[in-house]
């Protein structure tokens, strides 16, 4: 039986000796498949005493995080998700903040604090501003998993030196830890933690193991007794069951459904009738075939016969399809949808009637700078699609690019691409960082390296050059240098020639995208694409030829300027 995560939660909060309640907290635990992709919540939000808004903040804070955490992408990693909404929160605070009394006091604002617990698989993410806190219980003892962001002025007097809703850019703590069946955690508000200790935790826990609810009531209860004056919040959250899958229960899983026959034209197929073989791999096997309910050319790709025996590989072939269904653009391949039982292992997608850009760069040897310019924006509006959820193609060349007969790029192929919520995920498959092929994987990947979408914006710009002059900008060296001192001496070959009419100043960008060092590249596609059309002043000056050149005349007088200035000063002296 394979264990899935489950948490026991307790918690309770009362305004104490203090008219109202400007704590707020909450959890939410949902069902499958939610509880797999996205994890187990926890929050709560301490407001500031001195403002009359500050319960409004820590409500919207918390509720805002248990509803928009679950809204966003499963795709993207919990730091983004979470720091997503976060974000999104503490700049609807500040603009209330803006608008009324606390536009010149801060301390009149929505300001409240945030601490926070996303537990996703075997991983504890913990997301922190402010004063409240957040504690691992160890035995009988308490360790602060959390820092207090706050500044003291005296033994007496002391403010906020970062919360939610105080200034425009949101400055929050993030950490993440591995955790274990039988871990237990306590989120805590000031007014709780600064009037109980750890021994009273501990007993409260202890005896009300079936209660937390019970316990977290307790532990406030305590605090109150021994003269807090601030609102009380306490909140429990004990690991009972963490995922725990053997390799065996995943293949069980993910071959659940037979594999199919391998199919032949005129075969009828779940539906389908194939028309013919389009490519055949070491990876796949596709198919063109049509869908007999609608008449409709799809491809029908199927697993390769000779991995289907790897667990690790079968993962991979099922990814494609989730991560398709994923991406919503126009430039990224489609997946049909299915619409009857599926009877064997395969994926369907749509049919892109036209040829690669392997095919097009063959039949078009030497086309135009604004054709170019015209696939490459499409090309990378497709990666951004990618990149916004937080995914990598990995894998993108000049065979996994479409072109459509109406001159529509396509991006196919997902088998190599990283999606970073899924790495988050505890599998014991083996998920090998997939370079793609040599001549067009980044070479931070040879060193053993992660990819960013700075790998993607490399790939394309190998394809741009290609595009142009037919060559590569490294050659084959790229896959050779495998240290970071080999990868420094290699050596970009100008795009430029006597027999194309290319601007200098392209050359410039293309060597600046294709550089082997990732942080001397542009930052973002869209700055790549704006400098491909637009003469960057950068690479303007490099590519101006020396004054001698351009004017002679000029020259010279100048030279002879300099001089007459040096004779001066020695005669002068």
């Amino acid at each position: 039986m394979v264990n899935q995560l489950k948490v026991s939660t307790g918690q309770y909060s009362d305004k104490g000796r203090k008219e109202i309640n400007q704590d707020f907290h909450g959890a939410c635990a949902p069902e499958e498949p939610m509880l797999t992709s996205k994890g187990v919540v926890i929050a709560l939000s301490d407001g500031i005493s001195t403002s009359e808004f500050s319960h409004i903040a820590s409500q919207t804070a918390v509720t805002s995080f248990l509803e928009d955490y679950y809204c966003t992408s499963e795709a993207w990693s919990v730091k983004k998700s979470a720091l997503s909404v976060l974000t999104a929160s503490n700049s609807w605070l500040f603009a209330q903040t803006q608008q009324g009394h606390g536009r010149y006091n801060k301390d009149k604002g929505h300001v409240c604090t945030l601490s926070a617990m996303v537990i996703k698989s075997t991983t504890a993410h913990i997301f922190h501003v402010g004063d409240s806190r957040v504690y691992q219980i160890h035995g009988s003892s308490l360790e602060q998993l959390t820092t207090d962001h706050r500044e003291w002025i005296s033994e007496e007097s002391s403010y906020l030196s970062r919360a939610l809703g105080v200034a425009q850019q949101l400055d929050i703590d993030y950490q993440s830890l591995t955790v274990e069946k039988g871990d237990i955690f306590l989120l805590a508000t000031d007014g709780v933690y600064e009037h109980t200790d750890s021994k009273v935790v501990f007993d409260a826990i202890e005896k009300h193991k079936d209660d937390l609810d019970a316990a977290a009531k307790t532990i406030v209860d305590d605090a109150y007794e021994h003269g807090s004056t601030d609102n009380l919040t306490a909140q429990i959250i004990r690991i009972d069951e963490i995922p725990d899958k053997d390799a065996d229960e995943i293949y069980q899983q993910v071959t659940e459904l037979p594999f199919p026959p391998l199919l032949e034209a005129r075969m009828a197929f779940d539906g389908y009738t194939i028309v013919r073989k389009v490519h055949a791999s070491s990876r796949s096997h596709v198919y063109l075939a049509v869908d007999d309910e609608t008449g409709t050319q799809v491809i029908v790709k199927t697993p390769s016969i000779d991995l289907r025996g790897e667990p690790a590989y079968l993962e991979r072939f099922l990814m494609e399809e989730w991560i398709a269904r994923r991406i919503n653009s126009p430039y990224v391949l489609k997946p049909c949808q299915q619409t009857r039982k599926r009877n064997y292992l395969y994926v369907v997608t749509e049919f892109i009637e036209g040829q690669t850009l392997t095919q097009w760069m063959t039949d078009n040897p030497r086309p135009d700078i604004e054709t170019v310019r015209g696939i490459v924006e499409q090309i990378a509006k497709g990666l951004r699609a990618f990149h916004r959820l937080e995914m990598l193609h990995q894998d993108l060349r000049p065979a996994n690019i479409m072109i459509d007969s109406t001159g529509t790029v396509k991006i196919i192929d997902f088998g190599a691409t990283r999606v970073a919520g899924i790495s988050e995920i505890t599998t014991p498959i083996a998920q090998h960082e997939l370079q793609g092929t040599a001549q067009y994987s980044a070479p931070e990947y040879f060193l053993g390296e992660s990819g960013t979408p700075r790998s993607d914006m490399f790939a394309l710009g190998v394809i741009t050059y290609q595009m142009l002059c037919g060559k590569l900008p490294y050659g084959a060296e790229v896959a050779k240098a495998k240290t970071r001192s080999a990868q420094n001496k290699l050596v970009y070959k100008t795009v430029l020639s006597d027999d194309r009419a290319i601007p200098a100043w392209i050359d410039g960008v293309l060597k600046k995208t294709v550089q082997p060092n990732p942080f001397k590249r542009y930052e973002d596609l869209s700055e790549f694409i704006y400098d491909l059309r637009n003469p960057n002043k950068e690479f303007l000056n490099k590519t101006r030829a020396p004054l001698l050149e351009r004017d002679p005349a000029l020259f010279w007088k100048g030279v002879s300027l300099a001089l007459s200035i040096v004779i001066v000063v020695l005669l002068v002296k």
